[in-house]
C-alpha cells in the first residue's frame, strides 16, 4: 500500500513538476506522522467497545468513507478560505505554532473512553444493544417498554461514530498544516487522503507498536512550529524553497521516530 502512494507522489511529481511533488512529500508525512495519534485513539475506542480485531476491519473500511466525505468538505471550505482571504493563511501559522508549544509541553494523560462526552450522549439518545451482533451496525429487536420490533444500534456502530468523530477533531491541526505547505487543492487533498489509507491498510500493525513511539510528539510539535513559522516568513522574506520545508520535516519526523524506538526498544507490546 504505502509502495503505491509513495509512487502517486511521484506521479505528481512529475505530472506536476519538482515543487508540487515536494510539497505533496512533505504533506504526506506531516499527515502520517499526525495520524500515529489517530491510531492510538482508534485503539482506545475499539478496546472500550469490546470490539475483536475479526470486526474491528469493518468499522474501518466505512470509516475510509466517512473520512473521504469529511476531510473533503473541510479541504473544500478551507481552499474557500484561503481564495476569499489570503491572510487567512496567517491565522493557520500561528494556530500551528500555538499547537506545537502546546504539544511540546502538554502532559501526557491516560483517556479514560467512559467519561467521554459524545459516547455518554449517544448512549443516551440511542436505542443500543448491550452486545455486539456480528459485524451489523443495526439490528432489529422488541423495544422493552411496546414490545413492538425497532431499529437498534450496535456498539460497533457507536465505535464508527467516535472515531469518525476523532478523526475530525484530528483534522483540525492536519488540514491548516498542508494549507500552511501548498494552497493547490488537489494536493492538500492528495496528500491527506493517500497518508489516512497508508495508515488505515496498517492499522493492526501499528496499532501493536504505537507505545514505541512514545517521543514522536516532541518531533511533530517541532515541525509543527517550523510549518507555521514558516508562513510568517514567506510574508516577510518570501517563500521558503519547498526541498528545505521537506527536508527539515522529514528530518523531525525521522529523529523522533528513530529516538522513540531507541527509547523504548525494551516496552512491552501492545495487546490488541
Amino acid at each position: 500500500m504505502d509502495t503505491f502512494l509513495v509512487a502517486f507522489g511521484g506521479y505528481i511529481w512529475a505530472s506536476m513538476g519538482p515543487t508540487a511533488g515536494m510539497q505533496y512529500f512533505t504533506g504526506y508525512a506531516i499527515e502520517k506522522a499526525l495520524s500515529i495519534d489517530n491510531v492510538f485513539v482508534i485503539s482506545l475506542i475499539f478496546t472500550y467497545f469490546a470490539i475483536p480485531p475479526a470486526y474491528q476491519y469493518r468499522a474501518l473500511v466505512w470509516g475510509i468513507v466517512a473520512v473521504l466525505v469529511l476531510r473533503g468538505i473541510m479541504i473544500g471550505v478551507g481552499a474557500a478560505l484561503v481564495q476569499e482571504y489570503d491572510w487567512i493563511l496567517l491565522v493557520f501559522g500561528a494556530f500551528l505554532v500555538l499547537t506545537g508549544v502546546k504539544m511540546m509541553f502538554a502532559k501526557d494523560e491516560s483517556a479514560d473512553m467512559s467519561e467521554n462526552a459524545l459516547i455518554r450522549f449517544l448512549s443516551r439518545r440511542m436505542r443500543v444493544t448491550n452486545s455486539l451482533h456480528g459485524e451489523k451496525f443495526f439490528v432489529r429487536q422488541p423495544h422493552p417498554a411496546t414490545g413492538r420490533m425497532v431499529l437498534w444500534a450496535t456498539p460497533l456502530f457507536l465505535a464508527l461514530v467516535v472515531i469518525n468523530v476523532a478523526d475530525l477533531i484530528f483534522a483540525v491541526d492536519s488540514v491548516p498544516a498542508i494549507f500552511a505547505i501548498t494552497t493547490d487543492t488537489y494536493i492538500v487533498f492528495t496528500a491527506n487522503i493517500m497518508a489516512i489509507l497508508g495508515l488505515r491498510a496498517l492499522y493492526f500493525a501499528l496499532a501493536a507498536m504505537v507505545h514505541r513511539f512514545a517521543y514522536l510528539k516532541y518531533a511533530l510539535a517541532g515541525v509543527l512550529v517550523f510549518i507555521g513559522g514558516k508562513i510568517f516568513w514567506n510574508y516577510v522574506y518570501g517563500k521558503v524553497d519547498p526541498a528545505i520545508s521537506l527536508a527539515v520535516t522529514l528530518a523531525m519526523i525521522g529523529a523522533g521516530i528513530a529516538y522513540s524506538l531507541w527509547k523504548t526498544k525494551r516496552a512491552v507490546p501492545h495487546t490488541l
